[in-house]
């Protein structure tokens, strides 16, 4: 929704800008400038980047357009199961969780949490961790490397689109100026027209560099800078994960770990300690 807003604010504040000015909206409109530009960015963009790189950028591009659900109450449903399943450990034993890592899809614990669940990512970042808890013979040392190696991997894959969508940006001005060029050139060769028309092609020529820098920096390079945005976020959800299951393997009670956990959130969706420590009860009373 604000990146629509925020579009709509650079369409009114440039060409609106420009009508007040006296100046004819309609010049603007130039088909061929914006196919040379657009076309000659497509086109650079295929050769560089690799098959995997389109595809994360085309599926992660229609992820901006959508509000973040990365929000508080998605982190209290987080630490609530946390806790549940901390909880589980506690009074039961680590092979009390067995058949719920297996298949969370079935669990009675994790089915509680659906905006959880319906994460892929995070279900099997999470249940990946505690089937080690579980079977494995590993040491809160030798899973926290391992934690670590994994959140490296998933910031690598994020910034690929990011990457991709910046050097698209970093690139449009630079067409915008092949497309003026060639409407020089153009210009240049008709030199036997007479001056009104000759400054008709001038102006087509020049609505090209205008062009390569708007569609730039108005429009595709905050792309680049909300999609980071969009991966900071989402990486949160996994530090939360990290700290708070390595908080239960150091030994610290499940109320303990959680509050571990929560310290890492931004603080503009982390909840207080009252907050989830009343919404924790309210779980375990439903």
């Amino acid at each position: 929704m604000l990146v629509s807003v925020g579009y709509l604010i650079i369409i009114i504040s440039v060409f609106g800008g420009f009508a007040l000015a006296g100046g004819h909206l309609a010049s603007l409109w130039q088909p061929v400038e914006l196919l040379m530009i657009g076309g000659g960015a497509m086109g650079a963009f295929i050769v560089g980047n690799s098959n995997k790189a389109l595809k994360a950028t085309m599926k992660a591009l229609p992820t901006v357009l959508k509000g973040s659900k990365y929000n508080k109450a998605l982190y209290m449903e987080l630490m609530t199961l946390l806790y549940e399943i901390l909880g589980k450990i506690r009074k039961e034993g680590l092979m009390s969780i067995e058949a719920d890592v297996e298949e969370p899809g079935n669990s009675p614990i994790f089915t509680k949490y659906p905006g959880i669940l319906s994460d892929h990512h995070i279900t099997e970042f999470l249940t990946d961790y505690l089937r080690l808890m579980v079977g494995g013979n590993l040491n809160s040392l030798e899973i926290e490397s391992l934690m670590d190696s994994e959140l490296e991997t998933h910031h690598q894959e994020g910034e690929i689109p990011i990457h991709a969508v910046a050097k698209l940006g970093d690139g449009l001005p630079a067409f915008g100026i092949v497309a003026a060029v060639m409407g020089v050139v153009h210009t240049m060769e008709s030199v036997h027209l007479p001056p009104a028309e000759l400054g008709v092609l001038i102006a087509a020529a020049l609505v090209g560099t205008f062009l390569g820098i708007l569609l730039a920096y108005g429009f595709v390079s905050p792309l680049a800078a909300k999609l980071e945005h969009n991966l900071h976020e989402s990486s949160k959800m996994f530090e939360c994960i990290k700290i708070t299951l390595l908080a239960n393997l150091n030994g610290y009670s499940p109320v303990l770990a959680i509050e571990f956990g929560r310290k890492v959130l931004f603080t503009t969706e982390r909840p207080s300690f009252i907050e989830m420590e009343d919404h924790v009860k309210k779980s375990k009373n439903k």
